[in-house]
Parts: structure tokens; C-alpha cells; sequence
């Protein structure tokens, strides 16, 4: 930060369309105390005048709940992927630099298309299949000791931060990364969404599935959350190993 202006200078690189090639603008905005990224996001889009004086077109980004809970914040602030709302500007370097992820399809400035990954988690059946709307009563109960590290994965929101900083998901692979992962290891453990655990498991186990993982993890330490995902990936990687024995031998008890 430029204490004697009193100002604060954001890099930002930019792409009009996703078919049109990115370029950098440079802001400089009034500094407050206490402010985070999109408090200065929205005072560029108030007033989208360049450092040079130059009027543009305003940044657009997504946001939602403004707590680190809905995940649509992500981007790369400063060569690290996270969530804006949470990047206090006083314990940035400066200057600050957004930039898109990459390893989603741009659609516009800092926003991106996170298809990729909501497709991986309909692949593996990420949720908990029930019979009929009518109320079915109480679910089975789950061990307290269960529940707690269950309760740690379902943090998960889908933010991509954990695609965006593993290698091996990229546009040249169809590795399904490290969140639909954690999220097969959480439905399995749920009573009811055990019931479809072969069905999970044989998805990781083929193309772009568990094996694609380089054990980089990179993804662990980037999450907001800190969801133990290389844990969760350890974990399947020994149920597929037995599903794939059940498949072989045409047995199929969890």
C-alpha cells in the first residue's frame, strides 16, 4: 500500500470474451481500513477509471455471500488461488494482482465457467439419493466419531481453489481433481448414500478417476477450508483396490 497517497494499486488482468485475448489494467483506489478485495473491486466498478486516467468498461466478477461459505469468489490474488472476500487488503503485498483461474474456461474478466467440476460431481453421484418426496422419518444415526470428520469434508463449496492449484487438472486432462474425490469418500460414509457406494467408486476408477492424482498436494494446502483431501483420496484409493477385487470376482458387498 502507498501510505503517503494513501491509495491502493490493483493489477487486474482482464479478457473481454473468452475467445479474446487477456491484457492487464491497473487501478489505483482510495484506501479504508479493513477493506478486502471486493470492497475494491466495487470501488473500481463505481468509478472504472485506470490509473492513467483512462474511463473503461467496469470488472466484472461473482460473488455471493461475501463469508467464504459460497465459494463463488475464487480467484488469483497475488499468484495464489482463494477466495476474495476473505483477502484483507492490509495483509496483501502490494501491489495486488487478480487474475481468472485457469484451469477453468474464462468467461469474462475475473469470472469462469466451473462447469468442469459440477459435471465431475454429477459423474460420482454426490448427493443422497431417497425414494419419493413423502417424509421418510429420521435417517439411520452415524458414530459421533464418523460424524466429526464427515462434518469436515461436507465443509466443502465448491469453490475450485483445490482444481486450480493441482497440476494435473488442467485443459490438456480430464482428471475430475481432488473436490469430487473428498465428496465420494463423504456420500460412502453417509448410512443412506452407502447404498450407491459401488456405483461411486466405479466411476473414480475409470477414465480421469482417482489414478490420474500425482499426490502433489498442493490441494490440501490450498484449500479454504482445510478439507483433508489427500486423506480422503489415501482413503478410496484403498476402497477402489477392494471394489476392484469385488469386480473381478463378481461380488459386490460393501
Amino acid at each position: 500500500m502507498e501510505e503517503q497517497a494513501k491509495t491502493v494499486t490493483l493489477i487486474i488482468t482482464r479478457q473481454d470474451g473468452p475467445d479474446s485475448e487477456p491484457y492487464k489494467e491497473t487501478f489505483k483506489i482510495p484506501y479504508r481500513p479493513n477493506m478486502n478485495v471486493i470492497s475494491a473491486l466495487m470501488e473500481i466498478q463505481r468509478n472504472p477509471v485506470t490509473a492513467d486516467g483512462k474511463k473503461t468498461t467496469p470488472v466484472v466478477w461473482e460473488m455471493n455471500c461475501l463469508e467464504e461459505v459460497c465459494g463463488a469468489c475464487s480467484m488469483v490474488i497475488n499468484g495464489k488461488p482463494r477466495q476474495a472476500c476473505t483477502a484483507i487488503i492490509d495483509k496483501l503485498d502490494h501491489p495486488i494482482t487478480l487474475e481468472p483461474m485457469r484451469t477453468f474456461p474464462i468467461v469474462r474478466d475475473l469470472i469462469v465457467d466451473r462447469s468442469r467440476m459440477f459435471d465431475s460431481l454429477k459423474k460420482v453421484k454426490a448427493w443422497i439419493p431417497i425414494d419419493g418426496t413423502h417424509n421418510l422419518g429420521p435417517g439411520p444415526r452415524m458414530p459421533e466419531s464418523k460424524r466429526q470428520w464427515a462434518y469436515e469434508l461436507s465443509k466443502c463449496m465448491t469453490c475450485g481453489v483445490c482444481l486450480e492449484a493441482c497440476p494435473n487438472v488442467n485443459s490438456k486432462s480430464n482428471f475430475i481433481g481432488p473436490a469430487p474425490l473428498s465428496q465420494v469418500r463423504l456420500f460412502n460414509t453417509h448410512p443412506t448414500g452407502a447404498m450407491h457406494k459401488s456405483e461411486r467408486l466405479n466411476a473414480i476408477m475409470g477414465e480421469g478417476g482417482i489414478t490420474n492424482c500425482g499426490n502433489s498436494q498442493n490441494c490440501v494446502q490450498a484449500c479454504p477450508k482445510g478439507i483433508p483431501l489427500t486423506t480422503s483420496i489415501a482413503a478410496l484409493n484403498r476402497e477402489v483396490t477392494v471394489q476392484m477385487f469385488r469386480n473381478f470376482f463378481g461380488s459386490d458387498y460393501s
